[in-house]
């Protein structure tokens, strides 16, 4: 086994699809929550939508920066798949580009437009936040169908749309528990509280559709002893869910505001680890595996020198920008606590 792990075409297509994962896993949970800012923006008074705005105001564009990642090795290390995937993925791609165009438009311009126009801008970066959100659920949904396009497949990727919105809702509402003062943390308390059910909803109608999809996702679901590595998966899901509801009905202002966050960034990496877990060793469910998908051995390793370079670079700006605009948000400006 060690002998095999020590061939370059094994263990570097292993490590890029790990890689990838990573970032993917990393942009869910970071643009996630600024995406769930926007989602909550009709529920919101004027200034509520300053302070929100503010909360997130030195992180968006960074954490988009995860995405260009997951991409980038896609394409790179993974050039046969990138090619099916985005092709399958056309339509909700080019709308998932939109809205993230809509976003950083109104984002810039808001600030810079009259009171009078402001309400204008506020709607179009909502728009831009939902068309965002829907389009990753619908990828999502089309991705762990197969990348069919039928009647069925699209149905389950409205739905997967829909609970991604919550979802994102959700973390959004917990980034907020840790930002925001007064009312707006209050208000937050409550879509927090909200968006645990859609947080359950989705990962249940995923775990149900995923074993259905294919026979090889179903034996390593329910045939022993595959179903060992997968069972402490669901245990601690559901722990952790009740954990968050206990949390969130005992919240206190000033005392362990992060804690919801936490535990909200916990659900979604026992989700994401629960999709690797089923899917892997395919990038293309059933169809491409990540070997034969992966570019040249030689390629990669080049690639992954590169890598090496980028990767603490972008984990440095990140920690650094979270470190220097900690503490609370309060209009356009950052109070640090």
């Amino acid at each position: 086994m060690f002998e095999q792990f020590g061939d370059p075409a094994v263990w570097l297509p292993f490590v890029f699809a790990s890689l990838m994962g990573f970032a993917i896993l990393i942009y869910v949970v970071l643009d996630g929550f600024d995406l769930g800012v926007g989602l909550l923006f009709p529920f919101a008074s004027r200034k509520e939508k300053d302070e929100m705005i503010a909360s997130i105001g030195p992180f968006w564009d960074a954490n988009e920066t995860w995405l260009v990642l997951s991409i980038g090795v896609l394409l790179v290390a993974f050039p046969v798949a990138h090619g099916v995937i985005l092709s399958a993925l056309y339509l909700p791609v080019a709308v998932m580009l939109i809205g993230l165009v809509l976003r950083g438009v109104a984002f810039e311009f808001r600030l810079k437009t009259a009171e009078s126009r402001k309400d204008f801008w506020n709607w179009l970066f909502f728009a831009g936040s939902l068309l965002t959100a829907l389009s990753q659920g619908a990828m999502l949904g089309l991705y762990i169908m197969g990348l069919r396009i039928e009647l069925a497949t699209l149905g389950f990727a409205a739905v997967t749309s829909a609970f991604l919105v919550v979802g994102y809702s959700a973390i959004g509402s917990a980034w907020l528990l840790i930002k925001a003062e007064g009312e707006l943390q209050l208000k937050a308390l409550g879509w927090a509280k909200g968006g645990i059910w859609g947080l359950v909803a989705g990962m249940a109608a995923i775990s149900a559709a995923s074993p259905l999809v294919s026979t090889r996702i179903f034996d390593k679901w329910f045939a022993l002893p595959q179903i060992l590595w997968l069972v402490p998966l669901p245990i601690i899901a559901i722990a952790l869910i009740f954990t968050l509801w206990v949390v969130l009905n005992r919240f206190e202002v000033g005392r362990r505001e992060w804690l919801p966050f936490a535990i909200i960034i916990g659900i979604f990496v026992l989700a994401f680890a629960g999709m690797a877990y089923s899917f892997y060793p395919y990038v293309v469910p059933d169809r491409i595996t990540i070997y034969e998908a992966a570019s040249a051995p030689e390629s990669l390793i080049f690639i992954l020198v590169g890598t090496c370079i980028v990767l603490p670079c972008i984990l440095g700006y990140t920690i650094l920008a979270y470190t220097i605009f900690g503490g609370k948000a309060s209009g356009h400006g950052y109070e640090s606590h």
